[in-house]
């Protein structure tokens, strides 16, 4: 009992230190490249950013009220778990946007354009990456930045949606709003392009960590191969008859699925046991059921 505490608790303050760590990538991908440049893209933040182009009024204040009101949808479908991360994410997030402009801001009170003037394409490029990135990790580690994130979230419940093109949809109004402030088309097609390059680094961040292999291995030790993976990486093994056709041998074939971060584990373990293994390992396009990810069909 006190050692599953003790790995659940271990296993919540990792989800929150990673959680924080993706927020600080997202904001400070704001506070130095989007704001500066007068770029904005889909969510609340970018609603924020709206508001603050067109007002003065501070990102993180217009952020703030909107998320509070985004929570409340949130704590009735989503559950008090992933609305306590988001809660968090929330107040953090608010934080570190006022804390980084404060941080980098000159003395009369303008952020720096770190890449020169003129560079927006750049800073848009480097920013919609930064920002992928930091949102990639949050989602990886079950939180939320809250707004449409949240309206993703609801929808990847029931359907299995990509996260990346489900915010997408949820933000091209947004974007195109951009126009009424600045009555430039160009700075609608940054936003776009902002959207586009998020929405792909997003689900390559958490398609990676997704990712699983699936073994066949061949050995005569096969018993205590499928004893070690199944103990000591704790993944489930599946044992096939076979029958070697140029030796007329009857032979076992342990099947493993896993994922992908596990394959050295389970390689050196093999090799440990017995070192003439043969072994044949492939990318799978998808794993569904326990221990992987859920089955989501209407």
């Amino acid at each position: 009992m006190e050692a599953d505490l003790k790995k659940k608790l271990g296993r919540e303050s990792k989800d929150y230190l990673a959680i924080t760590f993706g927020l600080i990538i997202y904001a400070l991908a704001w506070v130095l490249f989007m704001l500066p440049y007068q770029i904005t893209t889909g969510g609340v933040t970018g609603i924020s950013a709206i508001v603050y182009y067109a007002t003065g009024l501070e990102l993180q204040n217009t952020y703030f009220i909107i998320n509070a009101v985004f929570l409340i949808f949130a704590l009735k479908i989503l559950g008090p778990r992933f609305s306590i991360k988001t809660i968090y994410a929330i107040f953090m997030l608010t934080f570190l946007l006022w804390a980084f402009q404060q941080i980098f801001r000159d003395a009369n009170g303008e952020l720096p354009m770190l890449l020169g003037p003129g560079q927006d394409f750049m800073a848009c490029v480097i920013g919609a990456g930064m920002l992928g990135l930091g949102i990639g990790i949050v989602f990886c580690n079950n939180g939320s930045t809250g707004g449409t994130d949240i309206i993703a979230w609801i929808i990847n419940k029931y359907k299995d949606v990509s996260l990346g093109r489900m915010m997408m949809y949820c933000d091209i109004v947004i974007i195109s709003s951009c126009y009424f402030v600045f009555h430039d088309w160009r700075r609608v097609l940054f936003g776009f392009c902002v959207l586009f390059v998020m929405s792909i680094v997003i689900d390559y961040v958490i398609n990676s960590t997704r990712q699983s292999v699936q073994f066949l291995i061949f050995s005569k030790k096969y018993h205590e191969i499928a004893e070690g993976i199944s103990t000591k990486v704790n993944r489930g093994v599946t044992l096939l008859d076979g029958h070697g056709w140029y030796s007329g041998k009857e032979i076992k074939v342990v099947v493993v699925v896993a994922k992908k971060r596990e394959s050295l584990d389970i390689f050196r373990l093999i090799k440990d046991i017995d070192p003439d293994a043969f072994i044949s390992q492939s990318n799978v396009v998808g794993v569904y059921g326990e221990g992987f990810d859920e089955l989501k069909v209407k």
